[in-house]
């Protein structure tokens, strides 16, 4: 018997003793449940294929070289918000790391850093997943040197932030500067909002939240790119649109928050442009204005006799006008 207890001991030890060392992703995305119920897997295939969907330029081509070997890992936690990440107690951080009693995971995550065929997994289990640290924000935990250290960060939320966001500009102002105070510096990244749900009156109240969680990015001047979900194209593509939700047996729609896969590939389509542009704007260093050429000296001019010149009063030039950066 132990013998046996040993062998097993053994078996549990050598992996931890030798296990490898993390690998971080290039590219992380970040956001709530639309990414288990639809949008995980067409994230997932947008930024594997990058650069076939966003062709790039010739400089473009040199920075997006820069993520190595387009190592991609999508996480979507339910329940969660942009403040559950940055929370470092209390029920924002709970959404994260809380065992579901029923479930026993609260997540669905994809690429190099899920293998098992299984996409949920409980966030504070597994090595990918340890963002659960005592008097530490999830984001926190995250970022380390040792870690997580992505070369693009692209986050994804909005609908479990609509009453905080919708009926305060002021929280959705701190939860942009806790955000900003936690990734590292430098990080290029990304803010989109997501889909829009089915109903009108759903669409309605979270049109509200973005557009103060918009006005957030503005106010910070921070880094990040923020990009709007929900535009007129891509509500008049969602709202009503019985297709692009989980229906019952009898056809009537049973989820209208969370979009279907199919809407999700629909979604990527309509705001393509302006996600490739981001991207680019994120990962490129604008490129350098040349300097001017080296003046060589001449020989030395021959020495004239000043001439007497009547002096003339010219009127200053008006300063160029500098256009404020958005």
């Amino acid at each position: 018997m132990f013998r046996a207890l040993a062998l097993t001991a053994s078996l549990f030890a050598a992996p931890m003793a030798h296990s490898d060392p993390f690998v971080s992703p290039d590219i992380l995305v970040l956001g709530d449940s639309q990414i288990p119920f639809g949008s995980g897997p067409v994230f997932l295939d947008f930024f594997e294929n990058l650069k076939s969907h966003c062709p790039p330029k010739p400089h473009q081509e040199v920075a997006l070289a820069q993520i190595d070997d387009m190592k991609v890992a999508v996480i979507g936690v339910r329940s969660t918000s942009l403040h559950s990440w940055t929370a470092r107690k209390g029920g924002g951080k709970s959404a994260i790391c809380k065992v579901d009693r029923k479930w026993k995971v609260n997540a669905g995550t994809f690429g190099f850093i899920n293998q098992t065929g299984n996409k949920y997994k409980q966030m504070g289990q597994g090595k990918p997943y340890q963002f659960c640290q005592k008097g530490k924000s999830a984001f926190e935990a995250m970022f380390r040197p040792d870690y997580y250290q992505p070369k693009l960060l692209l986050m994804s939320f909005l609908g479990n932030s609509t009453k905080r966001w919708g009926s305060s500009r002021e929280k959705a102002l701190e939860d942009v500067k806790k955000l900003m105070a936690q990734i590292p510096e430098g990080t290029p990244c990304i803010f989109m909002t997501t889909a829009p749900p089915y109903s009108k009156k759903i669409v309605d109240r979270r049109l509200k939240a973005q557009a103060n969680i918009k006005w957030a990015f503005e106010q910070t001047g921070g880094s990040c790119t923020f990009l709007e979900g929900a535009t007129p194209e891509t509500v008049a593509a969602n709202k009503g649109n019985k297709h692009y939700f989980r229906r019952n047996k009898s056809g009537r729609v049973k989820d209208p928050y969370h979009p279907n896969e199919r809407a999700a590939k629909n979604f990527f389509q309509i705001r393509m442009g302006k996600i490739c542009n981001a991207i680019y704007d994120e990962i490129t260093v604008p490129l350098a204005t040349p300097p001017a050429p080296a003046v060589t000296a001449g020989p030395p001019a021959a020495t004239v006799a000043p001439t007497p010149v009547t002096k003339i009063e010219v009127p200053t030039p008006l300063a160029d006008t500098v256009l404020a950066k958005r």
